[in-house]
């Protein structure tokens, strides 16, 4: 899955809305979000074969700057080929790549100067860009991916630019943000899903198919678009046999299907959840299944987790509003720092009982018996310990109090 994990243009989603592997993850930046750690392997593999592609164009700014493609592996960054780009900003890149895939231009020394290209053989392809917003708004023209990918690539600034303006609203609750973002995203999926269904071939939906993938959680997911990646999935296997991109392809439906119908089973009411047995803050053990015979909310959460605590008053609104009848809450801390974790429940007026941690982090066994990779995240359960909803906030988590009690 390495050729779809780099250009996961839509992972940032994340970074707004959860936190995820670290407390430091947490603090990430937008605009930092694709960071190659990867050593790239210097040598050119097929330099001494025909040259089967050329790049070439414009790129204002970007005087003497070293411009190379690279391929993605999971051994690392490889580079297929290099040039200059000369003094006026023109260049041309020429050499040998074994089949249509996802590729990156880089541009400079610098990680955060690269963009996806879908190239095959036989490719001459034309760029137009500037060094300023090389990474977001590149125009491609000369082959039958060159429009779509450009348009995305256009929408996608746009939608990016609207997101980091929404995360710096501090005037927004969670809840009201998270209903902005996915009103600033619907118009970048309809593009992709439209685009791929017109040309479900077209080297580009490589790029274009991330858009229809859940990045936030299948919650937020429309489960049309499966249909819409298996038949680009299909037709690129009839098209492209040999290329390593059909079986990454067919992997990535295939997972997404798989996930899909794992969380239809838990949210269905048929699965219990499973058992919890951790101490709270001052080391008394409380287990999930002492409180059966309520409706429960599984909060998982930190201390240091900036979504989660900006989470924590709808949370405690829903708690004083049907605590009444029958509902509380079971808050699971991915803290590693006692202390914090006191202070966090103390400060955000955590007032229900049942505060429990393994104080292990990202290292608890919960994230994988509960299948979360993110935080906040939280299970719905009903008075007969089955679960029957997931990541439920704000609006969405209060429909289903009131349906259930």
């Amino acid at each position: 899955m390495n050729n779809f994990k780099k250009f996961s243009l839509l992972a940032l989603t994340l970074l707004v809305f959860s936190c995820s592997n670290s407390p430091e993850a947490s603090e990430e930046k937008l605009e930092n979000t694709e960071v190659n750690t990867e050593k790239p392997n210097q040598d050119l593999p097929n330099k001494n074969l025909p040259d089967n592609f050329e790049i070439k164009g414009q790129i204002e700014g970007a005087a003497n700057q070293p411009l190379s493609l690279e391929a993605l592996s999971s051994q690392g960054t490889i580079r297929l080929a290099q040039t200059s780009v000369k003094q006026d900003g023109s260049f041309i890149l020429k050499g040998n790549i074994q089949g249509m895939g996802m590729y990156q231009l880089k541009l400079g020394l610098a990680d955060n100067k690269v963009i996806p290209l879908t190239l095959e053989p036989k490719d001459k392809v034309i760029l137009k860009a500037s060094y300023e917003k090389y990474e977001l708004l590149p125009v491609w023209s000369g082959t039958v991916w060159s429009k779509p990918l450009s348009d995305y690539m256009a929408k996608f600034n746009e939608f990016a630019l609207k997101q980091i303006a929404l995360s710096k609203n501090t005037k927004l609750t969670q809840e009201q943000q998270l209903k902005e973002f996915l009103i600033i995203r619907k118009p970048l999926d309809e593009f992709a899903k439209k685009s791929m269904l017109q040309d479900p071939t077209n080297p580009a939906n490589i790029v274009l198919s991330t858009s229809l993938t859940p990045a936030m959680g299948y919650e937020y997911w429309d489960p049309s678009f499966l249909d819409v990646l298996k038949k680009v999935s299909i037709a690129y296997t009839a098209k492209y046999k040999s290329s390593p991109i059909v079986a990454s392809m067919q992997n990535q439906v295939k997972e997404i299907e798989t996930g899909y119908k794992d969380f239809k089973h838990s949210n269905s009411g048929n699965k219990l959840a499973p058992e919890i047995t951790l101490k709270n803050p001052e080391g008394s053990v409380i287990k999930l299944s002492s409180l059966k015979g309520n409706v429960i909310l599984i909060d998982f959460w930190a201390s240091w987790c900036g979504p989660c605590r900006k989470e924590n008053p709808n949370i405690v609104k829903m708690y004083n509003k049907y605590k009444s009848k029958g509902f509380t809450v079971y808050s699971v801390s991915l803290d590693k720092d006692r202390e914090a974790w006191k202070r966090a429940i103390k400060s955000d007026g955590l007032l229900w009982p049942n505060h429990v941690s393994d104080l292990l982090e990202w290292e608890t066994p919960l994230k994988n018996l509960y299948g979360f990779n993110a935080i906040p995240y939280t299970v719905l359960v009903n008075r007969n310990g089955k679960i029957i909803g997931t990541n439920l906030r704000g609006e969405s988590l209060e429909q289903k109090l009131k349906e259930v009690l």
